[in-house]
């Protein structure tokens, strides 16, 4: 899929006084805390001042590791070439304390793309300003649900051990199992805060005409990344409204189409966030939450199911509001 082609904003924003955002965000540990900004300016933000950058690391043990002396017996057993296969075998099998973890971090993960936007390939994402008590009250609180879910994984862990053994049988090797105090160190999650900065920001001393075209290229990287992150936004929209125009193709219940009630979540959910990211005061973003608000108003999921003609229209409303986003190749 190309890129949406979204019409770069960032020109037509008003030049805001940047808040003090740097000063004031710090970084969240498990253990940590985190600081509030700053009330937001009363001139109109650019993006500098509308969002800020967050960086989510989280590691954990994944339990696996490759058995060389297997690894060898496969390869022969089947003659061939050294190197070619590779038996990779799970330290506690199906543990489902380890397996809890794992499935936490996925969630912890997702939460966070969803409440952020893209900005570089570094893991740095935009976190609009409005967005930022939620995402760390939601953040703080899977933060706490991780560390308990390790914390009673590690209490378990040796008795976990020595069950395992007649799983693996002949896989078996006390030396692949680090020690509570080593494994714990493994699990670690950090959120790491800081201020976006813009093309002025740049405070070295290489002379009036590098600095001419450092801006310059970092304006230009500026804008770029705006516009990815904003395409990621349309782009979710898009899904989410394609997915209701598919689910509402019917006419009668002879066709009917099962569809789950968070069909219509989905679509009032990207109604906020369609709020929550628009950072520069998009008049074209403003325009597509008030008229999905209008469209979505009144409609609930079983309205959608009993009443053939409420979903035709409200289909109808979908498939103009998909008509009406910037262009898409896809």
């Amino acid at each position: 899929m190309n890129m949406i082609r979204v019409e770069d904003e960032l020109s037509t924003a008003t030049v805001a006084q940047k808040t003090a955002v740097s000063n004031l965000l710090t970084q969240t540990t498990l253990q940590g805390s985190v600081s509030l900004p700053p009330p937001a300016p009363t001139e109109a933000p650019t993006l500098a001042s509308a969002a800020m950058l967050v960086e989510l690391n989280i590691s954990n043990w994944a339990g696996r590791k490759k058995d060389t002396r297997a690894s060898a017996d496969v390869t022969s057993a089947n003659h061939a070439d050294t190197g070619v296969a590779s038996v990779n075998k799970k330290l506690l099998a199906n543990n489902d304390d380890l397996k809890a973890i794992q499935t936490h971090v996925t969630a912890m993960r997702n939460s966070h793309a969803a409440m952020t936007m893209p900005w570089s390939n570094s893991g740095l994402r935009l976190l609009p300003t409005v967005q930022y008590f939620k995402y760390v009250q939601t953040m703080s609180d899977m933060v706490n649900e991780l560390w308990s879910l390790v914390n009673n994984f590690l209490a378990k862990y040796n008795d976990a051990v020595i069950d395992v053994q007649l799983k693996l049988g002949d896989l078996f090797s006390h030396d692949d199992y680090p020690t509570i105090e080593k494994l714990q160190r493994k699990f670690n999650v950090s959120i790491n805060y800081m201020p976006l900065p813009d093309a002025g920001d740049f405070r070295v001393d290489i002379g009036n005409d590098a600095l001419a075209e450092v801006q310059e290229k970092y304006s230009e990287f500026y804008a770029k990344q705006y516009n990815t992150a904003m395409n990621d936004v349309w782009t979710r929209l898009h899904k989410a409204l394609t997915s209701m125009s598919e689910r509402l193709d019917y006419g009668s219940k002879e066709d009917k189409k099962v569809f789950r009630d968070s069909l219509v979540g989905n679509v009032n959910d990207m109604i906020e966030l369609l709020r929550v990211c628009n950072v520069t005061n998009s008049s074209q973003m403003s325009a597509m939450a008030n008229s999905l608000e209008e469209a979505m108003s009144g409609v609930t999921p079983d309205a959608l199911r009993e009443d053939d003609t409420f979903r035709a229209e409200t289909k109808a409303a979908v498939d103009a509001a998909i008509k009406s986003l910037p262009s898409l190749d896809i």
